[in-house]
């Protein structure tokens, strides 16, 4: 405990004498896992919105043409039910559709209330068996007389499939690059430091003082970066965050009926991710200045 506590008072003190360093160091690591931590929320809620659409892989929308008779509209059910792998149709007509539309936009729902008349089609919501037969349903839709367009998840599931890689690739590219710039950040503080301490770690050496004796001072203060810049980033994640939910937060739930995911959940994660993440560049940056000064 003696030893632990007098490399923390070593590290705390070559800080104070190097504040501009250390300072920088901080904002670097900082900026680059802000970053990372917007990406990351980024991803987990486009996987989030992926995954609540692709439950609702066995449901087709099949919209009715305006104006379609009563026969026509009936015929366009009938045919849909004796289609292999359909579970059940449920018909929607125009109205109900608009009842549904209104309490998707919640407050905001009396805006509709305008319309001279409603622009919404009759439709049918088919329930299919499997995958498969929502597939195939998808594709022959079309050719039923009376049928104006068809909706389909699947699609909306790749978009977001592409859209996820995309931030997936884009963060490992961003954090491999800004994880390099912060360990030679570090690395650099470190090193100024070691050489203003540089008679001190001769006589030390002198004396008999082991590496890991003269190192370990240098990798405390490389922890203390990592770990104050963790907790700085994941507060800062964690407000703009906040704040972004605050605005589109209803909006997205009312249209996507997709609960975003809780600020609290992603902060514990973020933190968590971010302390393991800056104690891991702070010690890589530390062992990398010092190890050049020790093995000369």
């Amino acid at each position: 405990m003696s030893r632990f506590g007098y490399n923390l008072k070593q590290a705390f003190s070559q800080m104070g004498r190097n504040k501009g360093m250390y300072f920088t160091s901080i904002l670097a690591i900082t900026a680059m896992m802000l970053i990372l931590g917007l990406f990351f929320v980024a991803f987990v809620n486009v996987n989030l919105f992926a995954a609540s659409i692709e439950k609702d892989y066995n449901v087709v929308q099949i919209y009715v043409k305006e104006g379609s008779t009563p026969e026509v509209t009936t015929a366009v059910g009938t045919t849909l039910e004796n289609t292999e792998g359909v579970d059940k149709v449920v018909y929607v007509t125009k109205d109900e559709a608009m009842v549904t539309l209104k309490d998707r936009w919640g407050d905001n729902g009396y805006l509709l209330d305008n319309l001279p008349e409603n622009p919404l089609p009759d439709s049918y919501s088919v329930y299919v068996k499997d995958k498969d037969a929502a597939n195939r349903l998808a594709e022959t839709a079309m050719s039923i007389e009376g049928v104006d367009d068809v909706v389909y998840y699947q699609d909306t599931i790749e978009k977001l499939a592409q859209v996820s890689h995309f931030i997936e690739v884009g963060s490992l590219i961003a954090m491999a690059f800004l994880v390099i710039v912060s360990i030679i950040i570090v690395a650099n503080t470190i090193k100024l430091t070691v050489f203003n301490r540089e008679k001190e770690i001769g006589i030390m050496k002198y004396l008999g003082a082991t590496d890991w004796f003269v190192r370990a001072p240098f990798i405390w203060g490389g922890i203390i970066v990592g770990v104050v810049s963790s907790f700085i980033a994941t507060g800062l994640t964690y407000l703009i965050y906040t704040r972004i939910v605050r605005i589109i937060g209803g909006d997205v739930t009312r249209i996507l009926s997709v609960a975003v995911v809780p600020a609290e959940y992603l902060a514990n994660n973020l933190l968590i991710i971010f302390l393991c993440l800056g104690v891991s560049i702070g010690v890589c940056g530390s062992i990398i200045s010092i190890r050049r000064f020790l093995d000369r």
